[in-house]
């Protein structure tokens, strides 16, 4: 049998449709931890480090259960070809590797229709490897996207797939978790980049959005609004489509809210986050949340979009919206604190252009899932790793 890859793109689509293949990791243990392979379902993963291979090949190859097709990841793609070279040899079936490492599963975009019509489309892209959401929303041959990240050539292929040009670009704040893609957007189609007061004393080259600000299109399309929300960071924001969809940002997740400690601010930032509760609250219920960022695959529906009502998503956290008293408030986000990783900082400056480096460096910075929620579920969640 020939030894052949595979895409990040296939391995999502075997998972979604619940192939029954193996999915073996043969980095080590600590980067295993860190970042792995998720998926909607249920799947069989095994780690056993490529060194294992190269030092006790046979007691390796024991560890890998035959009669499944087996699908290898590694950091970069050379090791998972040599593991599979071993595991044809000694006669496994269908044995492929990820074509360029996990970083192609880090950076795989899956885009979700959320919206079809006449008048404007709006589509969720899916980013498993980092548990994220970003936005298009196309209209008359124009496109705004929202907190988009590096993989910039896959928005800008996208647009032209719907005989779209990417005109604006937003970021719903300075993110700390991924690198955002809007400057290097703006740089390479024109679009004018948006962002809030994160980015002032910044080199991002943004052009600054004031609460209650309407943007359009040149021919028809919906209105979409900006409706300051700081707390997750001072200058967060949320954006309101033909008043029925609520880009949350980092602001509200389906299952928590944007934690307000990652500037180093916890207490001032948390005033600013219970207060920007209290007015979100008087939204209409009925708006549609797509947010920034998701706990887990359960939160999404039978097409694997992330969408709620804003009432389901009060429901689910109603906890935090029940309170009303702000000091209360700031002790439950205090007791739900911990550490965020140390790559935030230097993810900070890279996304205002404060510092440029290399795309190895870039990758390296961006791989792992996010740590935005301020939930004792995510605290809970980072004690397993």
């Amino acid at each position: 049998m020939e030894l052949t890859s595979y895409e990040a793109k296939d391995l999502f689509q075997w998972l979604t449709d619940k192939e029954e293949i193996l999915v073996l990791d043969v980095r080590n243990e600590q980067d295993f931890n860190r970042f792995q392979v998720e998926s909607p379902h249920p799947f069989e993963m095994n780690n056993v480090s490529y060194y294992d291979f190269m030092e006790i090949e046979d007691e390796s190859v024991a560890k890998v259960p035959k009669g499944k097709p087996v699908r290898i990841v590694c950091a970069k793609e050379g090791s998972a070809k040599y593991v599979g070279e071993i595991l044809v040899k000694h006669g496994f079936d269908d044995v492929r590797y990820l074509a360029g490492g996990i970083k192609t599963w880090g950076n795989l975009l899956v885009p979700k229709t959320v919206r079809e019509g006449d008048d404007y489309s709006l589509y969720q892209f899916i980013r498993p490897g980092k548990a994220s959401c970003s936005y298009g929303i196309c209209s008359g041959g124009e496109m705004m996207v929202l907190d988009p990240s590096r993989n910039v050539d896959f928005y800008i292929d996208f647009a032209k797939s719907k005989n779209c040009t990417i005109t604006k670009t937003f970021e719903s704040h300075l993110q700390a978790d991924y690198i955002s893609g809007s400057r290097q957007i703006a740089e390479k189609t024109g679009a004018t980049f948006y962002g809030g007061i994160d980015f002032e004393g910044t080199k991002a080259g943004h052009t600054l959005v004031a609460d209650g600000e309407i943007h359009s299109f040149s021919n028809g399309g919906p209105e979409v609004k900006i409706m300051l929300t700081p707390g997750h960071t001072p200058g967060s924001f949320t954006i309101i489509v033909d008043n029925t969809y609520m880009l949350s940002g980092d602001t509200v997740f389906i299952q928590s809210i944007g934690r307000p400690d990652l500037g180093g601010k916890a207490e001032d930032w948390a005033v600013l986050l219970f207060n920007t509760l209290q007015q979100v609250a008087k939204l209409d219920d009925s708006l549609l949340v797509l947010p920034g960022h998701y706990m887990d695959w359960s939160e999404a529906d039978e097409d694997l979009i992330f969408c709620l009502t804003f009432r389901q998503v009060k429901d689910r956290n109603k906890d935090v919206f029940s309170m009303t008293d702000v000091n209360e408030f700031v002790k439950y986000i205090k007791d739900n604190m911990r550490e965020q990783p140390p790559e935030y900082a230097l993810i900070r400056l890279a996304n205002g252009n404060m510092e440029q480096y290399d795309i190895e460096k870039q990758e390296e910075l961006d791989l792992g899932k996010n740590e935005c929620a301020a939930t004792a579920y995510a605290k809970a969640q980072a004690e397993k790793r």
